[in-house]
């Protein structure tokens, strides 16, 4: 259905209207990650800019990327980065004190960064598209997993487990 209402010629189509909400929301996020002094606020917008990605996922009908980023980056990395800086937090260090010298330096940066990757990507597709795939994308990941990688998937589980466990080890001796 997405991929329909995104063929027609108009530029004003439901799924546009929906990447520019979006795309809009991850960047104020994004401005608000680097330019928050509240780490534990950064990370709560970086939530903010990772659930965008998902939702662009959601956009793209890869639903199990989406799944994933819901899963690995928020319901993750978010939580052992606010996980540690709970426990490494100083009493009275509140908020870091911002460095107005390196503004300019920061946005040259990222004007440069963004000149280098538009260049990079120009024309770097050719006139390839991208074809639709027959059947589920879903169920074709989660065949591979259980059948052809079945042994790596059940190794990375162990390294897992063996590192929870680590964790817990250490933790309970302090």
């Amino acid at each position: 259905m997405v991929a329909l209402l995104a063929e027609t010629a108009s530029y004003a189509v439901p799924v546009n209207i929906v990447f520019g909400f979006i795309a809009a929301l991850m960047l104020y996020g994004a401005v608000r990650v680097v330019t928050t002094t509240n780490v534990v606020h950064a990370a709560l917008w970086l939530v903010v800019v990772l659930a965008g990605m998902a939702g662009l996922f959601i956009l793209l009908q890869a639903e199990f990327l989406a799944v994933t980023q819901v899963m690995v980056y928020i319901g993750a990395i978010v939580v052992l980065f606010l996980f540690g800086v709970m426990l490494t937090r100083t009493p009275g260090a509140e908020g870091v004190e911002s460095n107005r010298k390196m503004i300019p330096f920061g946005i040259g940066t990222a004007v440069l960064l963004f000149v280098v990757m538009a260049y990079s990507l120009i024309d770097s597709f050719g006139g390839d598209q991208v074809r639709p795939t027959a059947g589920n994308p879903t169920q074709e990941i989660s065949d591979a997993i259980f059948s052809t990688y079945l042994l790596p998937f059940e190794l990375v589980s162990l390294l897992l487990l063996a590192a929870l466990v680590g964790a817990i080890v250490l933790a309970r001796k302090e």
